[in-house]
């Protein structure tokens, strides 16, 4: 009973979001290798859904991070951190060797941040405000970019990727978090969602290689590519 009242509650905060969003930044083609039309970006009217408490069993955001491994000392970023709901943990888990670059294309969604990381005392995490063409990291400096329901949302998906590229070390890894569109039980709009062969086929276009896929979450696929 709990776990159903917690999808109503879902599904009704992703339907009052995604019409914010629709309003802010909307989607404006389909990917001329998928055929994949792009989603509209996630507004940052729509912070709460990505605080929200659901998103511990929806998401299990500790063991998608437990997929990607040891990460302490590393420079990792997290595209698209929004209100840095994974930018925190990312902090903890490279400790205090390590640093999180969290980038974001809305400057409402990099403040939110900004103030979550002084309540919080999170000292190894820059802020970097993106562009819908490019990211703006630092060249050959990431060991691993990480996009959470994100990736689906861009506008100019190749021109993202290959500065996503520039931006990893030689074998560095870019991993995708996404709704599994394969799966119709998943409860998130159609656009919100990418099937393995998407991605496979979008990202290898740009010199990705897809190296595995991990299904351990209750509703995303783990997809992790290399440079």
């Amino acid at each position: 009973m709990r776990e159903i009242r917690a999808l109503v509650l879902a599904l009704a905060l992703l339907a009052a979001a995604v019409p914010i969003v629709a309003q802010s930044v909307t989607a404006s083609g389909v990917h001329p290798i998928s055929g994949r039309r792009f989603a509209g970006v996630m507004g940052w009217q729509g912070a709460e859904w990505l605080e929200r408490s659901e998103r511990e069993f929806e998401e299990a955001p500790n063991k998608a991070l437990d997929a990607l491994g040891p990460l302490t000392g590393q420079t990792v970023a997290d595209v698209g951190a929004g209100s840095g709901y994974f930018t925190v943990r990312l902090a903890t888990r490279v400790g205090k060797q390590g640093r999180v670059y969290a980038n974001d294309l809305q400057p409402e969604m990099l403040k939110m941040l900004a103030a979550r990381l002084a309540r919080e005392k999170v000292p190894n995490v820059t802020l970097v405000p993106g562009a819908v063409d490019d990211v703006r990291l630092p060249p050959a400096a990431m060991d691993l970019v990480l996009m959470v329901d994100v990736y689906h949302e861009f506008s100019e998906p190749q021109k993202m990727l290959r500065s996503i590229r520039t931006a990893l070390k030689p074998g560095g890894r870019l991993v995708l978090l996404e709704y599994r569109k394969e799966d119709p039980e998943v409860p998130i709009r159609l656009e919100h969602k990418m099937s393995i062969t998407e991605a496979k086929l979008e990202l290898e276009a740009e010199g990705f290689s897809l190296s595995k896929v991990d299904d351990r979450l209750p509703r995303q696929h783990i997809l992790i590519f290399s440079k």
